[in-house]
């Protein structure tokens, strides 16, 4: 992997966080390919091989679909997210294919409360190059902890 491909991939990286942390769910899915994958699952069940994710979408169309709930039909109360992600590592390079992984920390700050960490782990990634750039096209959201809040509604 040369210098021009790490710093694109960092940067995909950047702005998908900068995208989620500032409440651009629109652009959420644009991260990924058409046919992609995104999963939000515990590391126990990870580790152990066991398929039960917390949520699992299998299309952009699935993504897309999450933002109109966000948007439109889920009540909660409001708050923010913002999300510090590591320095992606490259596990594997291939022509137009990169395989790598990075750590997150999501913290969550509601209206007139203390910010608190919402979620820590890592994220499990493919990215592939498209004539848009580079694209998700698996991630795998891999949470520390065995307790999460009763609900995620944003992604991570």
């Amino acid at each position: 992997m040369d210098f021009k491909d790490y710093f694109e991939l960092s940067q995909l990286y950047a702005s998908y966080a900068q995208a989620v942390s500032s409440s651009q769910w629109e652009l959420w899915p644009e991260f990924f390919t058409e046919d992609c994958i995104y999963r939000l699952q515990p590391r126990e069940n990870y580790d152990r091989g066991f398929p039960l994710a917390t949520l699992s979408f299998e299309s952009k169309g699935m993504l897309k679909d999450r933002v109109y709930g966000i948007r439109e039909t889920l009540f909660h109360d409001p708050y923010y997210q913002r999300h510090i992600v590591g320095t992606p590592v490259v596990l594997k390079a291939e022509a137009n294919r990169f395989e790598s992984e990075a750590n997150y920390a999501v913290f969550r700050t509601k209206l007139s409360e203390l910010s608190t960490v919402f979620s820590v782990g890592r994220y499990i990634d493919v990215v592939v190059r498209t004539e848009q750039g580079l694209k998700f096209a698996s991630r795998q959201v891999i949470y520390d902890s065995e307790m999460i809040p009763n609900s995620v509604i944003y992604p991570l």
